[in-house]
């Protein structure tokens, strides 16, 4: 192995703490003999171990080393995949590198650990090859992960030599993407310590789909037009939630994404602190070949704060141009984000009848940034009644329609009034209680 690895051109930037590179210094010293059996052994051992984690934390089965050489080969980012992502593979002078680092990767999906395991007076590659994972799908964080590293994993089990190796995983770059964008729906951002931003998957995103919310259709109509043109490359706008709490703002912004991912949908949320960021955001995905909604859930500004100027700069008017495959979609319980006060109307002047205010304007311009806003309000008692009913059918609760009404009329009054929320949690209740009955 340590003969094999040093061949790696495109792929050849891994970390020195990597499993892959401290396996092949394992081997390395086993052939030259200079470290004790003992001593490579213990070492063998933590990388099994780190091995393990890594399976554990993706749900990897059936051959946890194939399934760690695919991950390595569908998460690195290098001139080749990235152009993959683009573009396809094309012909190129740039495959001929990547073709020899597939052969590499072929020789070592094939390895044989036996002479080292004979050498070491262990079996733990038997094991790993032929493992059998615990973890429920349900209980995953990373399923979306794991499904995608294990489907590839066994077609490059039965991929026949380099060439279907190169074939197999240029494919993968087609439809998915590479890295953690190409795997992952969701991010987060923090600040690196050395200066920076760094990008965090998240992971256990909610599955949750657009029929999943009972009623607002004309609502999801038009932000699935506004989505479906965005994927498409065609003219889309950035989009404001704005309405009632718990009426679906937040949860439509998630079954967006859900639905859209496999068309290249990525979400990017912030908060009001990071904004001074949102520059730099953009920066780093511009030329990637996604598309990326950065999600602003339940803006709001006070008077006294001025972050939503630097916002407005950002959105729209900047020096620089937004790129195309970046939207803004917010979310906010106000119609203007911006608290108005009576002080705002200090400078109103009239003229020929009209009534002008800088402050108020200078406010609402934010909004006027928005090109679709969308208008989530409370549900009508029936409306009400009609999404507890729905609920209740999909839960596969058996209650008397009115009694079931009656009790959930009950329950909004104590749990924050009219909303979908209320009647989620209210089904959700019911559900616990029946289940304890």
């Amino acid at each position: 192995m340590n003969h094999i690895i040093p061949k790696l051109i495109m792929y050849g930037n891994m970390s020195e703490d990597s499993i892959l590179l401290r396996l092949g210094q394992i081997c390395a010293d086993c052939e030259s003999k200079t470290v004790d059996t003992d001593t490579l052994r213990v070492r063998l051992f933590g990388e099994v171990k780190r091995l393990l984690e890594l399976g554990t934390s993706y749900g990897f089965d059936n051959n946890l080393w194939h399934n760690y050489l695919t991950f390595i080969m569908i998460t690195q980012e290098n001139p080749f995949t990235i152009t993959c992502e683009k573009i396809g593979a094309g012909d190129g002078s740039v495959n001929n590198f990547a073709m020899n680092d597939f052969t590499v990767f072929y020789e070592l999906f094939h390895y044989d650990f036996a002479p080292l395991e004979a050498t070491l007076g262990t079996n733990v590659f038997d094991i790993l090859t032929d493992y059998r994972a615990i973890v429920k799908p349900e209980l995953m964080y990373n399923k979306n992960v794991s499904e995608k590293v294990r489907a590839l994993s066994l077609r490059l089990e039965a991929a026949e030599g380099p060439e279907g190796f190169f074939n197999e995983v240029c494919e993968f770059y087609r439809a998915y993407g590479v890295g953690m964008f190409g795997l992952n729906k969701a991010f987060r951002i923090e600040e690196k310590v050395t200066g920076g931003i760094e990008f965090l998957p998240i992971n256990n995103m909610d599955t949750v789909t657009l029929d999943d919310l009972v009623g607002y259709e004309s609502q999801k109509k038009r932000l699935i037009e506004n989505t479906e043109a965005f994927v498409e490359g065609r003219g889309a706008n950035n989009v404001l939630l704005y309405g009632d709490s718990g009426t679906g703002k937040s949860t439509s912004i998630k079954a967006i994404v859900n639905q859209f991912y496999d068309r290249g949908l990525r979400m990017i949320e912030i908060y009001k602190h990071q904004f001074k960021d949102l520059s730099a955001i953009i920066a780093a995905v511009k030329n990637r070949n996604y598309r990326f909604i950065i999600y602003m859930d339940d803006l709001s500004f006070e008077e006294f704060e001025i972050e939503y100027k630097f916002l407005k700069a950002v959105i729209e008017g900047g020096v620089e141009t937004k790129p195309a495959n970046v939207l803004i979609y917010a979310t906010s319980n106000r119609r203007h984000i911006i608290k108005e006060t009576w002080s705002d109307r200090d400078d109103v002047v009239h003229d020929n009848g009209i009534h002008k205010s800088d402050t108020m304007e200078e406010k609402l311009s934010l909004v006027n940034r928005f090109g679709v806003t969308i208008y989530y309000g409370k549900p009508a008692p029936k409306e009400f009644y009609v999404i507890v009913g729905e609920l209740a059918k999909r839960a596969g609760i058996d209650m008397d329609e009115q009694a079931l009404y009656l009790e959930a009329n009950k329950w909004e009054m104590n749990h924050g009034g009219l909303s979908g929320r209320t009647a989620t949690q209210f089904i959700t209740y019911l559900k616990g209680k029946n289940n304890g009955n």
